[in-house]
């Protein structure tokens, strides 16, 4: 319990001041590559679905823009729409060892609170660097386990956001110990998805910003949470991993910017065929290779990637062959 206290007081006393101007530049880019990949899901299947059920469900106008449509809506529903659209052409960021897609969870829900209330453009910053910095050590004390079952992006994602909005509204460090345990009953996301060419991950994004988005204005209105939704006996811990370390949520806090170790995508494609696509990109290029002149590759990955790729056989969409990697490596040898 402790260790989320200390996480929570940590995020309460974080200033603007006290962020390194290499953290102030990274969270630009980081937002600029967010925006690119919200504006490159425009038109592409389920996002309508999304924007459709927004103009059905929410109000008609609002503070808080939809990107790939222009309008106007709540932030609630903005949020929604804007962390599916990021999370579809997979070249959002990622950050390795919390296995968490920061920026498709955090972006949507502070951008779209910070227009519903009002705020300025280092409050959407600071609000960032809270969420990143919550929602990757949080990614990493749930740990490996996690991940194999549960989409950590979904489930981590929910509180990452939720942060990210209550660093806007000023909550102090009782109301994160709310915001967190009102947050962390309602994360979600099963991989499941990925075996049926299902559209379930751009629905495990928009709910994890816009129920982070939710926890939060009702944390502010003054509703309660678990105290200890993370380490508790029955919290997502012990319900959700095998190998949890709770020390991992508050160590190093000040010192270790783990927003910072965020990386950029320059494949659109899940992350663990990268490395394997630039390793036969360069041998191609070195021993100046065509794609007919191959009859197979083998590429060695660790356990984490064998649990996600490992469930795509023959891909049925473009997006489940994104997680294919005889798909990826296919397209890298014949196209660069």
């Amino acid at each position: 319990m402790s260790h989320t206290h200390d996480l929570a007081g940590f995020l309460a006393g974080l200033r603007y001041a006290d962020l390194p101007e290499s953290v102030l530049l990274r969270t630009q880019e980081l937002f600029l590559d967010w925006l690119g990949s919200a504006l490159a899901a425009q038109g592409a299947h389920p996002i309508p679905l999304f924007e459709a059920y927004a103009r059905h469900m929410g109000p008609a106008s609002g503070p808080a823009r939809i990107l790939v449509n222009g309008a106007g809506s709540s932030a609630y529903f903005a949020a929604l729409v804007n962390a599916a659209s990021s999370h579809l052409v997979e070249q959002d960021d990622l950050h390795n060892s919390s296995v968490l897609h920061p920026a498709t969870v955090v972006f949507p829900a502070a951008l779209a609170a910070a227009q519903d209330l009002g705020k300025s453009g280092r409050e959407l910053l600071l609000a960032a660097v809270a969420g990143y910095e919550a929602g990757i050590r949080i990614g990493e004390f749930m740990g490996r386990s996690h991940y194999r079952i549960f989409h950590t992006t979904a489930t981590v994602g929910t509180l990452a956001a939720a942060v990210a909005v209550g660093k806007l509204m000023e909550f102090d460090s009782e109301q994160f110990i709310n915001l967190l345990g009102s947050a962390g009953t309602q994360a979600a996301g099963l991989w499941e998805f990925l075996r049926d060419a299902a559209d379930s991950k751009q629905l495990h994004t928009a709910k994890a910003a816009a129920d982070g988005l939710l926890a939060a204005y009702l944390t502010w209105d003054g509703l309660s949470g678990a105290r200890n939704i993370l380490e508790g006996e029955q919290g997502m811990a012990a319900g959700m991993s095998r190998d949890a370390e709770p020390a991992l949520l508050s160590a190093r806090l000040g010192s270790r910017w783990a927003l910072l170790e965020t990386s950029f995508k320059f494949h659109a494609s899940c992350r663990h065929t990268h490395p394997a696509a630039d390793a036969l990109l360069e041998v191609m290029q070195r021993e100046g290779l065509e794609h007919g002149q191959i009859a197979r590759v083998l590429t060695r990955v660790h356990q984490g990637a064998i649990d996600v790729l490992g469930r795509v056989q023959v891909p049925q969409t473009v997006h489940q062959a994104k997680f294919s990697m005889g798909t990826v490596l296919g397209l890298i040898a014949v196209h660069g």
